[in-house]
Order: structure tokens, then C-alpha cells, then sequence
């Protein structure tokens, strides 16, 4: 198959490389000629253009850094929706925003042409060894055609459902992401300001329940993301627990704003009369405000 790549930069050139070396034609074009030159060295032809590239190819690919780049690629002067030919299949591998994801879906639907929103989970590192998971959004027959290059590319592939859903996936993981890298900093200055080694209180964290991510594979599927809150550890227990930690955090003059707000919800919930169900009960505080329920299937 020829497959033409839009950006081959940290991640996108491992990901090109995959498809290379899965025994596929590649074209590619970057604003950068240097970023090719691995690929390039490897089999990989050239193109002047992402209008060029997208004329010559069956399947069009790009992994660009944000937003504003994949637009300018899709629809700016020389985009490559003009030149897609119909039938042809266009993947999406950037962190994109949902909203433009569909209005190029809608644009290129118009034209016969197929689109996936594909982001991938996994950095740089894991793009050179396929260690990497693909979430991708698109319709379930556009799936199943694109199926083999994401297996090519990725160990772990999930389609997310419609168009859009994949960036939906891939912008909400990194938010809990970077949510709880900030979380941890804060618990970690704590701990070392009230004199725990910084070596020590990582490797706690590595091996306990939170490094063993308890609450994402086990807790939080059995309570919250059930609807059952029958006690396993209780509210109140939450709550002395917390406040320790930000009686601590006092002690030593360390800001923890992040579990400062935690703590006033599961106030809150007690304050619902909740002391005595499970402490998840208090993430549907969050629910009310959203006005949406977070359930799993039955099963």
C-alpha cells in the first residue's frame, strides 16, 4: 500500500518507520527536510508538498503538533482535502481538538473520502517499539479497513466509537495525566519538607496501591463506576486520612491546593450524610455538576 506521512517529527517518524518496515510504500513531508533523513535513508521517497502527497497516495497519515498544524495541513493553501482522491483514507494521528477533527471529517465525507481521528498514547519511546496504544474514532467500517496499519504502528488498538473520539480519549487521559503529576508534586514536597526521603516516598508510591493503579483497575470499577456505594472504605476514613495529610502539609508550610479541593468535597459529602458509604460516593459530587453519569455496562 502507499501511504503518505505529514509530519515525522519525535513521534511521527518512529510511527512512519513502523508502517516502513511492515513492507508498505512511504511517502513523506515535514516543514523540517532534516526530520526525514532517517526514513529517507530507509526507503522512504520524499514529497514536496502535502497537496503532492496527498494526489500520490491511497492512505494519507499525519501526526502533527496541535490543532492549528493539522488544520493548515487539511484545509489551509495546498491542504490535502482538495487532493484526496475518493475512496481514499485519511488518519489523523495528532492530539487534536474534537470539534475539527469532525468539520474535516464532514469536508472529506463530501468528497468520498474516508477519515479516522487515531491519537496514540505511548511517547517517543514506545513509538520505536510499538509499545504504544491507538484510540481510534471513526466509523466502524473505516475501522476495520485502517485495522492493519494500526496493528502495524501499535501493540494496543481501541476503537472509541464516532469521529472525534479518539481525541476526546487521548485530551481527557493527558488531563488526568498532568492532573495527577501536579497531585503527586504536591504530596511529595510535603512528605520530603516533613522529612521522608524523596527516594523512599517514590518508591512507596511506585508500590503501593496507587503505583499499582488499584483505584483504575479495581476499586473504582467495583463502587463508583457501578453506582455501588456499599462500604469497602469508608467516607469518613477518606476524610481523617486527607486531613492528616493537609494537617501535615500546614505543619510544614507546603500549599497543597489540589488536595485542599478534595478535601472540601468530601466535606461536602459528608455533610450529605454519606460518612458511612464507600468514600467514592463523593465523585458523584462531580456528576451532579456535570450533570452526566460515569457507569460501566453490567457485566
Amino acid at each position: 500500500m502507499k501511504i503518505g506521512f505529514v509530519g515525522v517529527g519525535n513521534i511521527g517518524a518512529p510511527i512512519a518507520g513502523q508502517l516502513l518496515a511492515a513492507g508498505h510504500q512511504l511517502l513523506v513531508h515535514d516543514l523540517r527536510w532534516g526530520a526525514a533523513d532517517a526514513l529517507l535513508a530507509v526507503g522512504a521517497e520524499w514529497a514536496e508538498s502535502p497537496a503532492a502527497l496527498a494526489g500520490a497516495c491511497e492512505v494519507v497519515a499525519t501526526c502533527l503538533p496541535g490543532p492549528p498544524e493539522m488544520e493548515q495541513v487539511c484545509l489551509g493553501r495546498g491542504g490535502i482535502v482538495a487532493q484526496l482522491k475518493p475512496g481514499a483514507l485519511y488518519i489523523d494521528h495528532t492530539t487534536n481538538a474534537p470539534a475539527l477533527v469532525r468539520r474535516v471529517h464532514a469536508l472529506l465525507a463530501e468528497r468520498d473520502v474516508a477519515m479516522l481521528d487515531a491519537p496514540v498514547s505511548g511517547g517517543m519511546e514506545g513509538a520505536g517499539t510499538r509499545d504504544l496504544l491507538v484510540m481510534a474514532g471513526g466509523d466502524p467500517t473505516t475501522f476495520e479497513r485502517a485495522r492493519p496499519l494500526l496493528d502495524a504502528i501499535a501493540k494496543r488498538v481501541i476503537h472509541t466509537g464516532g469521529i472525534g473520539t479518539g481525541s476526546i480519549a487521548k485530551i481527557m487521559h493527558n488531563c488526568a495525566s498532568f492532573t495527577l503529576d501536579m497531585l503527586m508534586a504536591e504530596c511529595w514536597t510535603a512528605g520530603v519538607k516533613a522529612g521522608i526521603d524523596a527516594a523512599t516516598i517514590v518508591d512507596v508510591f511506585k508500590e503501593a496501591a496507587l503505583g499499582q493503579m488499584m483505584s483504575l483497575k479495581v476499586r473504582l470499577p467495583a463502587t463508583y463506576l457501578r453506582g455501588d456505594f456499599a462500604p469497602r472504605f469508608s467516607l469518613a476514613l477518606a476524610r481523617k486520612d486527607l486531613g492528616l495529610a493537609l494537617e501535615l502539609a500546614r505543619a510544614t508550610d507546603t500549599p497543597m491546593r489540589l488536595a485542599a479541593l478534595c478535601e472540601q468535597e468530601l466535606i461536602e459529602a459528608i455533610g450529605r450524610g454519606w460518612a458511612d458509604r464507600d468514600a467514592s460516593i463523593f465523585l458523584t459530587l462531580q456528576e451532579e455538576r456535570a450533570k452526566v453519569e460515569v457507569r460501566l455496562p453490567p457485566g
